[in-house]
């Protein structure tokens, strides 16, 4: 029993402090079994304070009644989730004093006995942070509602001038619809943020939570599986980031290109393999014939950039087992890459707005995505004298067409 209970421990210690999370281990009874170092400090205790007390020593009180059922439910069901459920969660530290957290719980049983782990975070300051928000938000508002009442004492006062109140009339319904368009925009991009990162990163977390669970060298394979899930999810966040800062180039005039003389395959060589890592089953990509020895003068970043958008696109919206073509339509002074798909299409009564910003196709609302990359190669391709069209009929793909100048000399 002693060797069974110093195995026990050590493998409690590694699963703990094995993560900079808080870490909270409780056995059937709900007697907290083991904590790490985070946690004792984010509820105010001491090194192995916690170990043998009631996991309620860390609920507030009015939590207790349904918490032992709900606890007592999960341990059968046995399944890894999420704590709350869109609620709002709150510890209690040892002064009495409580905290909003967010609690991921995952079951485990070693040596026949189970146990639960909960991996806490203190979200105090996003908490703080969405306050300031609706604070902001409501200032906003106030500060609308004033303008409001200036625009219409304005127009009681040029009332007696016909021309002039139509004139102030139409001008402060431009202002109220740029100001609502203003508002709807952050809202939209507060929650597009919001959504885009925090799937991404729940995937890292749970992965990085599993990964620390495979402790034996023959489990290598399981952690190098999640160690892939955290780097991809890791670059899916970089590229919104990047998409991001282009758009704030953009908008103040600070985008830079750089023309450079360059082989068309290297670019289409290099971006067809990186997206031949992301191919579904049975994808494939048909590679453009006679471009080995096409030149162009042109920003070799932007037009693997728009290559790589549309390509992509191509495979995220494209079911398995179909092909994606790219072909290469060259002509005296500029050049055409066509990539076409057999995906879902565009609907056509959407397909005007197809490239404006965050703009997502009622059809493709559940694929991950933030709608920015077609404005952002538009916006780059007409910066230097390209084009970007398309055709697409819902259900039947679509064809995406750049095109650029090969020979522009312009630094």
């Amino acid at each position: 029993m002693k060797v069974f209970e110093e195995k026990k421990d050590n493998i409690f210690k590694i699963l703990s402090e094995s993560i900079s999370e808080g870490i909270v281990i409780v056995n059937e009874k709900q007697e907290i079994v083991t904590s790490n170092e985070a946690a004792d400090q984010m509820f105010g205790y001491e090194p192995g304070e916690l170990l043998g007390q009631n996991l309620n020593v860390l609920i507030p009180q009015k939590y207790h009644r349904n918490h032992h059922h709900q606890v007592d439910e999960f341990m059968e069901k046995s399944d890894p989730r999420q704590m709350g459920h869109g609620r709002d969660l709150y510890g209690k530290r040892k002064d009495g004093s409580t905290f909003p957290v967010e609690a991921g719980l995952n079951p485990f049983e070693i040596y026949n006995s189970k146990y639960v782990m909960a991996l806490v975070t203190d979200i105090t300051v996003r908490k703080n942070q969405e306050l300031q928000i609706i604070e902001l938000n409501s200032q906003l508002e106030h500060k609308i509602d004033a303008r409001t009442k200036e625009l219409k004492q304005t127009i009681l006062e040029l009332e007696e001038e016909v021309t002039k109140r139509q004139e102030a009339e139409h001008k402060i319904k431009e202002s109220l619809r740029k100001e609502r368009e203003l508002n709807e925009l952050k809202t939209k991009f507060l929650s597009l943020v919001s959504h885009e990162f925090k799937t991404p990163l729940s995937g890292i977390l749970t992965s990085a939570t599993l990964a620390g669970k495979y402790t034996e060298t023959a489990q290598q394979d399981k952690r190098d599986k999640h160690l892939k899930t955290i780097q991809s999810k890791v670059k899916y966040l970089n590229n919104i980031l990047n998409d991001f800062l282009s758009i704030e180039r953009l908008e103040s005039g600070k985008a830079t290109y750089k023309f450079d003389t360059f082989p068309l395959s290297k670019v289409v060589n290099e971006v067809i393999y990186n997206s031949n890592m992301l191919l579904k089953d049975g994808q494939r990509i048909n590679y453009p014939n006679n471009i080995d020895d096409i030149t162009v003068n042109f920003d070799e970043k932007i037009l693997e950039l728009a290559l790589t958008n549309l390509i992509n696109n191509a495979i995220k919206y494209s079911p398995e087992f179909t092909k994606i073509d790219v072909v290469v339509r060259p002509n005296n002074t500029s050049l055409s890459i066509d990539v076409l798909d057999e995906g879902m299409g565009i609907p056509a009564k959407e397909q005007k707005h197809i490239f404006n910003r965050y703009f997502r196709a009622e059809n493709a609302l559940l694929n991950q995505g933030t709608g920015i990359g077609l404005n952002i190669v538009k916006s780059h391709l007409e910066s230097l004298g390209g084009t970007i069209d398309f055709e697409s009929e819902e259900g039947n793909g679509s064809k995406f067409t750049i095109t650029f100048p090969i020979n522009n000399n312009t630094n």
